[in-house]
């Protein structure tokens, strides 16, 4: 019998992590190795889940790194077979959702699986859509074979709610701790490319969107941009982002249109934010160093590099 854990970072997680605990304890399935790293909240995140049964351990603000932190996780969860990964303010939508994405992993092809996130309650018009164009209601498995139909897309991946196999990751060098951002994609991708298939699983449900403002819009993208500048390997192997952002730009459009077209406007402006993000940290080799955090939402990233 595989032994599962979990792992949450946390930060202050307020009254959202009352929230998540709440679902939590309603769940059906229960892993058998329970683990919190706090980045030092000054709030009771840290307490509470110590209340609710896990095992938390704390860190440095500071030391907070996105591939590091849940490498580190994955090191003191060494007696698991599976981590399910999950982020503070993801919160499991139905009593079985965790065992939902446990049982994607029953294949054993499958080195990784995420589930579907769905809008929060109070998510804007633009917001739900794009969790409805990135988590369809249609569960898939995707190999590297998917590539030339998927693009980038193929690699795709969210640490808000996943799981892995220990062996697969531990194949691929576990999480990265030089990325600027998503660990999980990247991860995901090295997983494709030794022959690993990485499931999505539409029936393990959570609620987790952002309410970005443009200037964080602008940040987030322009981390992703560096991302690709820094991993050039991933579109490479994967093809062009601006492809798949096309494509999310139309469906966007035509979402609007029936939804709220008042917002069109909005929506074009903050396209054009994103993209003028992107095409910056792509070309984050000729920016001065002293410039780069100011653009960044991953601040700490450019104190370590």
């Amino acid at each position: 019998m595989e032994k599962i854990g979990l792992l949450v970072p946390t930060r202050n997680g307020g009254e959202l992590w009352r929230r998540w605990l709440e679902a939590f304890a309603s769940q059906t399935a229960r892993p058998e190795y329970l683990l919190v790293i706090d980045s030092s909240s000054d709030d009771s995140t840290a307490v509470l889940a110590k209340e609710a049964g896990f095992n938390v351990r704390v860190i440095p603000e500071a030391q907070f790194n996105h591939g590091g932190t849940r490498q580190l996780g994955m090191i003191m969860l060494t007696e698991a077979d599976i981590v399910v990964l999950m982020t503070q303010d993801a919160i499991l939508a139905t009593p079985d959702a965790l065992k939902q994405i446990l049982a994607c992993l029953a294949d054993q092809q499958i080195g990784a699986v995420y589930g579907r996130q769905l809008p929060a309650p109070n998510a804007g018009t633009i917001e739900a859509h794009a969790r409805f164009f990135n988590y369809s209601s249609v569960s898939t498995v995707k190999s590297l074979a998917d590539t030339p139909r998927l693009g980038i897309k193929a690699a795709f991946m969210s640490n808000s709610f996943a799981a892995y196999r220990r062996e697969a990751l531990e194949a691929v060098g576990g999480f990265p701790g030089d990325v600027i951002l998503a660990e999980d994609m990247v991860v995901a991708a090295r997983m494709l490319m030794q022959g690993w298939q990485v499931a999505y699983c539409a029936e393990a449900m959570v609620y987790h969107s952002h309410d970005y403002s443009m200037l964080e819009e602008f940040r987030r993208y322009f981390d992703t941009g560096v991302l690709h500048a820094r991993e050039k390997w991933l579109l490479e192997t994967f093809g062009n982002a601006e492809g798949s952002g096309k494509g999310f730009v139309l469906s966007e459009l035509a979402y609007l249109a029936k939804n709220a077209p008042w917002l069109i406007p909005v929506a074009l402006m903050r396209t054009g934010v994103k993209y003028l993000g992107y095409r910056l940290g792509r070309n984050e080799a000729f920016l001065p160093a002293g410039v780069k955090p100011s653009l960044s939402m991953n601040r700490a990233y450019w104190q370590r590099n």
